[in-house]
């Protein structure tokens, strides 16, 4: 099944404060019906970085078959780390970068790939606010959650 994965996070500007995502799944099922389930839960204390991340991890995990997934995020700190295959290099390094220096999110990255597993995903940048609706929606939805901690989910697909 194919499958279109659009996705934000939200930290409200304050690294230290709430935080939230919102994910839109989109895809067409066997009687060729479009449908659109979306996700979006808030959290304390974190960075838009962790948020993006969480937005992207959260849309795999409600896949319950392998699909081949394009994930459209504004993000361009999880889109190019795919892109430019980072990854394979940290886990080379065991989860270094640079000069020695510690790879950010090693848990949320590790949990991501765990989530690709079985499903073929591809990644595509969004520029943010580029009146896309679907990214728009996860925008609204991520800052929903951020500023009300509230809780949104209809997963299964």
């Amino acid at each position: 099944m194919q499958v279109k994965l659009y996705t934000d996070g939200s930290a409200r500007g304050n690294p230290h404060g709430p935080g939230g995502y919102g994910a839109v799944l989109e895809y067409v099922d066997s009687k060729g019906e479009l449908h659109t389930k979306e996700m979006s839960q808030g959290y304390v204390k974190t960075t838009n970085n962790r948020m993006e991340m969480m937005a992207v991890i959260v849309g795999l995990e409600a896949l319950n078959r392998p699909c081949q997934v394009e994930v459209y995020s504004d993000s361009q700190y999880v889109v190019n780390a795919f892109n430019q295959h980072w990854i394979e290099g940290w886990i080379k390094k065991g989860w270094k970068r640079g000069k020695n220096e510690e790879v950010k999110n090693v848990d949320l990255w590790k949990r991501l790939l765990e989530a690709m597993k079985n499903h073929e995903v591809t990644f595509h940048w969004i520029k943010g606010h580029a009146g896309h609706p679907q990214n728009e929606r996860c925008d609204e939805l991520a800052t929903a959650a951020a500023d009300g901690g509230s809780l949104l989910t209809d997963p299964g697909v």
